[in-house]
């Protein structure tokens, strides 16, 4: 089928405020976009990195004074700076007290689609790139976003390798319904199936059913109706946002009547947190991974206000101003609404607990943020989230495998992703310190090289300049 005629359902269910002010800021007559001014995508080069020390996160540890020699958009060569022969066309790097590591994946991403000015469509993919993400997962998907992501691939715009899931399944769906938009799903080229809340047990059931049938994976929410053991049984690939995780620690009856996503807070004080240990070790059994999210759910329940977010996140003049307006507004709005804010603060432990909990459990932990939401900007979110998830009891090297070599395995691409090795794809973050010691440090970026291509500092500094006087400029 065209996937430009794929009809993309109506969401349904619980609409995060997020997405309605991200959809008013892209969507506003007159608005003016910023743009990278001629933003080319920089030619695949064959680079050295000279005297770099090398983190290849195939274990713990750090490899001193290495040259690492791209070339064709894959890594050619890795060893003792004294003994790897630099070719003579490359771009010489010297990179002597950096450390260079894998590209980091974004695993609950959203991107612009349908009418998205291309400006818009350009900045958030930049985002992404200057942070060193060089994966992400897209998770609110859109029939054009097939188009940008083999536009990607083939080298003709700048942004990160795109793996797509399709419009979301949710709310009120038929069964008919629902299988026949599992098949369009498939056949219009995406890559995985993407689970929205409201779904009766019957009708996920039809979808994971057709999904075994055609063979591709689904992920994301858990339909508070099939619940967490329900979605695990089920081989849902990823739990996204620790989706039910807190509501399993609840008795059924105690949820009955709580609103959805949300009305968890007002049953926390309720739950069994000596029971955290038997969830961590269903998902282990059940081979699922999480994506935490724990920065946004952290501003959903933290009740912070607005303002105080906005005012500690320099990261927001990269984007349109009317989105931190809405922002800012939808924050008031939901801590107004919440009828116990210490219910709010126990969600925020408990998902420490848990997330300690899984981590400990030797479950797959797969970094991600749910960019861009409430205060979570594409790319700059990651480092948020990073901080957290060591707050919650990672250790740096957990949280960096997190985003890296884990994500590779989850793919069945560990021969060719995930690592700084031979072979490997020559997605890679060139830092000033060390990863290892803290990951904070993922942000002191001197460079980034995205599928071959390399973006030195200076460059990145540049475009996003150029991205924040044009949104100052309104």
């Amino acid at each position: 089928m065209n996937p430009r005629t794929f009809a993309a359902p109506r969401l349904v269910g619980v609409v995060l405020p997020i997405l309605a002010a991200w959809t008013l800021a892209v969507s506003l007559p007159g608005a003016a976009w910023a743009w990278q001014g001629e933003a080319a995508v920089p030619a695949r080069q064959t680079l050295a990195f000279i005297g770099v020390n090398v983190v290849p996160m195939d274990t713990e540890r750090v490899l001193a004074d290495q040259t690492v020699v791209v070339r064709d958009g894959r890594i050619a060569a890795v060893g003792p700076s004294g003994e790897v022969r630099v070719p003579d066309d490359a771009v010489r790097i010297d990179a002597r007290g950096k450390f260079l590591m894998p590209g980091l994946a974004e695993m609950h991403g959203h991107l612009p689609g349908g009418n998205a000015p291309q400006d818009l469509v350009q900045n958030v993919l930049f985002l992404y790139v200057a942070n060193g993400i060089t994966l992400v997962r897209g998770m609110q998907g859109h029939p054009s976003q097939l188009a940008l992501r083999d536009a990607i691939a083939r080298g003709e715009l700048l942004g990160p390798r795109l793996i797509l899931a399709g419009p979301s399944l949710g709310g009120n769906l038929e069964t008919e319904t629902a299988a026949r938009r599992v098949r369009e799903q498939k056949d219009a080229g995406f890559d995985l199936l993407k689970i929205h809340e409201g779904l009766s047990p019957e009708v996920y059931g039809v979808i994971v059913a057709t999904a075994r049938e055609v063979g591709i994976p689904f992920a994301g929410h858990v339909p508070d109706a099939v619940g967490l053991f329900g979605a695990l049984d089920a081989g849902q690939a990823t739990v996204d946002h620790l989706d039910n995780y807190v509501e399993a620690l609840i008795p059924a009856s105690e949820l009955e009547g709580a609103p959805a996503l949300f009305g968890v807070a007002e049953r926390a004080g309720r739950a069994d947190a000596s029971r955290i240990p038997e969830l961590a070790a269903a998902t282990v059994r059940a081979g699922a991974a999480v994506v935490p999210t724990m920065a946004l759910w952290e501003v959903f329940f933290g009740g912070r206000s607005g303002a105080s977010l906005r005012s500690e996140m320099p990261e927001l003049r990269y984007l349109p101003p009317q989105a931190a307006e809405g922002w800012e507004r939808a924050v008031d709005q939901r801590n107004a609404s919440m009828g116990d804010p210490a219910g709010g603060r126990r969600v925020v432990e408990l998902r420490r607990q848990i997330l300690r909990a899984l981590n400990e459990a030797g479950a797959t932990i797969l970094l991600g943020t749910d960019s861009p939401q409430l205060f979570s900007v594409p790319g700059f979110s990651i480092h948020r989230e990073m901080a957290l998830m060591v707050e919650a009891g990672m250790t740096p090297y957990q949280v960096l495998r997190s985003g890296t070599r884990a994500i590779a395995e989850h793919f069945g691409e560990l021969e060719s992703a995930g690592t700084v090795e031979p072979g490997r794809r020559a997605d890679l973050i060139l830092l000033d310190a060390n990863p290892l010691e803290d990951v904070r440090n993922v942000a002191r970026r001197a460079g980034v090289v995205v599928d071959g291509r390399w973006l030195p500092g200076a460059e990145i500094r540049r475009r996003l300049s150029t991205i924040a006087n044009a949104y100052a400029a309104q």
